[in-house]
């Protein structure tokens, strides 16, 4: 498996870049805000997002100014969603490093998460790029309202798979489709092309989070099982396929667990071993390399080029990482 850096190669430049503008489009007047905007910037991420946005528009053509504005739109937003997340869940990490709710209190990261999102919007409207406005403001009402709707289910631990998968493709998968299809309509009006990245989007999307979903259940050897999806009774891919599976009492067993004892290690090791015993993972992985090869088919349709090979080598870093 290529690693990130390997991937990253046809768009070094364009990252370098982006480096500056995205920093540029944090910057504050107000001393606290500035503080925090920085302490964000010296922990970012794997920065995934800006790479689908950079590579899908080189996948058409070279990237533009516009190019550089969406890949800030686009962090500024997903990092306005961290900050809102770690909020909601309550968490005191992000990365190994303290949570910004951890550091400055919960009102606090409520405002610079409003504010992360305010300064994406802002940027497309400075630039004129209504376009940018209108896909990247559709992705934050599908996450507000795949988050919302998920915790409605989670109270009453009634979700299908066809929930689930909708689930996911509004909390996880649009924000994913809104980075490439940004970084295609950056480039070129074909809308035939627009729409084709954009599922490839969606596709790899759900990938990637029935793989989050995956490591709950330490699969395949990445690491110990966490139970914090049990814990927090989320209901991921291999705990739904395995209720439907199990039969009436093993059914009933994993539902008083998880109204009422999932904070407990051991009882969560319980479900855990409930699901791999059902064959919960293996049918997830299964899931999860089916949207793999529909985003495979997609991309494969475009002409060849570096791009299109380190977009399909990002397929493969999604289903394969450790973490």
């Amino acid at each position: 498996m290529a690693s990130l850096k390997d991937l990253q190669r046809p768009i070094q430049e364009e990252l370098k870049g982006f480096e500056g503008t995205f920093r540029d489009s944090m910057r504050s007047s107000v001393p606290l805000l500035d503080k925090i905007m920085h302490y964000i910037i010296q922990r970012k991420g794997k920065q995934m997002r800006p790479m689908f946005v950079f590579l899908c528009a080189k996948l058409i053509a070279p990237a533009t100014h516009k190019t550089y504005i969406a890949a800030s739109i686009i962090e500024l937003l997903h990092t306005a969603t961290l900050v809102h997340d770690d909020v909601v869940d309550d968490s005191d990490l992000r990365r190994g490093f303290f949570s910004i709710n951890a550091l400055w209190k919960n009102k606090i990261a409520v405002l610079v998460g409003d504010y992360l999102y305010s300064k994406g919007f802002l940027l497309s409207l400075e630039h004129q790029h209504y376009d940018l406005l209108h896909i990247l403001s559709h992705a934050v009402k599908e996450m507000s309202e795949g988050e919302l709707f998920q915790l409605e289910k989670a109270r009453k631990l009634d979700i299908t798979e066809e929930t689930y998968y909708s689930i996911i493709r509004q909390k996880t998968a649009s924000l994913v489709a809104a980075s490439c299809t940004s970084g295609a309509a950056s480039v070129t009006d074909d809308k035939d092309q627009v729409d084709r990245v954009r599922e490839f989007g969606y596709m790899a999307g759900m990938a990637f989070q029935i793989k989050d979903d995956l490591f709950d259940y330490g699969f395949q050897n990445i690491g110990k099982p966490t139970g914090i999806d049990i814990k927090e009774k989320k209901m991921t891919l291999p705990l739904i396929y395995t209720l439907n599976k199990v039969d009436h009492k093993a059914k009933n067993r994993i539902k008083y667990i998880i109204k009422r004892k999932s904070n407990h290690k051991k009882y969560q090791r319980e479900v855990i071993q409930m699901v791999k015993d059902s064959g919960g993972m293996e049918y997830a992985q299964g899931v999860m390399l089916d949207y793999k090869h529909k985003a495979r088919t997609i991309l494969e349709t475009f002409d060849h080029n570096d791009s299109r090979e380190a977009l399909l080598g990002l397929l493969d870093f999604i289903v394969d990482r450790k973490k």
